[in-house]
């Protein structure tokens, strides 16, 4: 027979450890932005990693054109699990930026009314003097078999709407596509007649790599 005052020790170590078990169990999760396809928890997709834990630079998961007519394009798309990999001031940066354009994004997703889409930020860059025309509504993005044209876009630099560039000027927005954009498979993009010349299967490889390290230092915070 065990005592009294054995009894009350023992319930009181169960309920410790259930509730230690339960803890473990908890992911913290950042909601994605508005309108991309939403998870009911991170470890239900193997590509979703803890943030904070990246090291990527924008350019390692961009989109790129050549120079052709003195404008380069260059296009990163918003993807929760994939801008996660990037160092945390960019993964910040990029964040925010998103959700302070929540509800022009949103508007957009009720004019479309589409169950999802994909966020790019697309920046165009003149190299050459004088004058470059530039047309948002022509950059279009490859994938899956389909070719996906802006649904909409969302500028974010003075004078974007009037579609010109002075040399070593930028301007940018994020344009809208649907979200049916598959990111896992390849992926190119083209202006008028300019394919971008980014390797997204080499990109694909460093994102899966990246993911790999992210989830190690996770662990090794725990």
């Amino acid at each position: 027979m065990i005592s009294r005052a054995q009894q009350l020790l023992l319930l009181a170590l169960t309920s410790l450890a259930a509730a230690c078990g339960t803890a473990s169990q908890v992911v913290a999760q950042v909601p994605p932005p508005a309108g991309q396809t939403s998870v009911s928890g991170d470890t239900l997709d193997p590509n979703w990693v803890p943030a904070g834990f990246g090291t990527l630079r924008q350019d390692d998961i961009a989109l790129k054109t050549s120079p052709a007519n003195g404008l380069q394009v260059r296009a990163v798309p918003l993807d929760e699990r994939i801008i996660r990999l990037l160092s945390p001031d960019s993964y910040r940066a990029l964040r925010d930026l998103q959700a302070s354009k929540e509800q022009q994004l949103l508007a957009v997703k009720e004019r479309s009314r589409l169950p999802s889409y994909s966020v790019w930020y697309v920046s165009f860059f003149a190299l050459e003097q004088g004058e470059t025309r530039f047309s948002p509504q022509e950059f279009i993005i490859s994938n899956t078999g389909r070719d996906f044209r802006p649904l909409d876009m969302v500028p974010l630099t003075p004078g974007f709407g009037e579609y010109r560039l002075k040399q070593r000027e930028v301007q940018s927005a994020l344009l809208v596509f649907d979200g049916q954009i598959d990111l896992n498979q390849p992926v190119t993009a083209q202006l008028e007649t300019t394919t971008s010349v980014t390797d997204w299967n080499s990109v694909l490889q460093r994102i899966e790599r990246e993911r790999a390290l992210v989830r190690s230092r996770a662990a090794g915070k725990r």
